[in-house]
């Protein structure tokens, strides 16, 4: 028998962003889909019959298209909010604030940068959205960081020890939700 409150989440991280590496990217960077290869790969591993949810980001969207999906935009699985670093090089940061700019990354889980939030503060986001979702299969297109959000919601481990995971563009992490427990199916699979 089922149980009714199972929930069966394939988490994908976004496609590579189409602009500058070592950037904080804004919500609306695009994503470089042309790696038709990786696309084809990734639907075949994903169930056919789900619910499907994005990042209301540019990149999560075009990604979820790429993957011939149409999700439902949800704001509670948005990346991280930097604030006012958003847009910026982490290498301009870092000469134009000091150590200020390094004490954050002393403790990125719980630590704000100016208008923005905490890793931990994303991990709450994550719970909210997680918990609206119906049973059965979902698959989520969104970042690295919703996803290692997840994973400390599932593995219950301090928000420092999630943002210990790699999670590569267009991945897949599988988590379900069973008898009110989760289990880790595997996490940052490509292909």
């Amino acid at each position: 028998m089922v149980d009714a409150d199972e929930l069966r989440l394939w988490l994908i991280r976004h496609a590579p962003v189409a602009g500058p590496r070592e950037v904080i990217h804004p919500p609306d960077a695009p994503a470089d889909v042309g790696d038709d290869a990786a696309f084809a790969a990734l639907r075949a591993l994903l169930p056919s019959q789900a619910a499907v949810y994005a990042s209301p980001a540019r990149r999560t969207l075009a990604t979820a298209e790429a993957l011939g999906l149409a999700p439902v935009p949800q704001p509670d699985f948005r990346e991280q909010g930097f604030g006012a670093w958003t847009g910026r090089r982490h290498d301009d940061l870092a000469v134009e604030l000091g150590d200020a700019y390094r004490a954050f990354w002393d403790q990125p889980a719980r630590h704000r940068p100016p208008g923005g939030e905490s890793f931990i503060d994303q991990i709450e986001r994550v719970r909210r959205g997680l918990a609206a979702l119906p049973a059965g299969d979902a698959v989520l297109v969104v970042h690295s960081g919703t996803v290692r959000a997840a994973l400390a919601i599932a593995l219950e481990v301090p928000p420092e020890s999630a943002l210990r995971f790699v999670i590569s563009p267009l991945s897949l992490t599988r988590i379900d939700r069973v008898a009110g427990g989760w289990r880790i199916r595997y996490v940052n699979r490509r292909q």
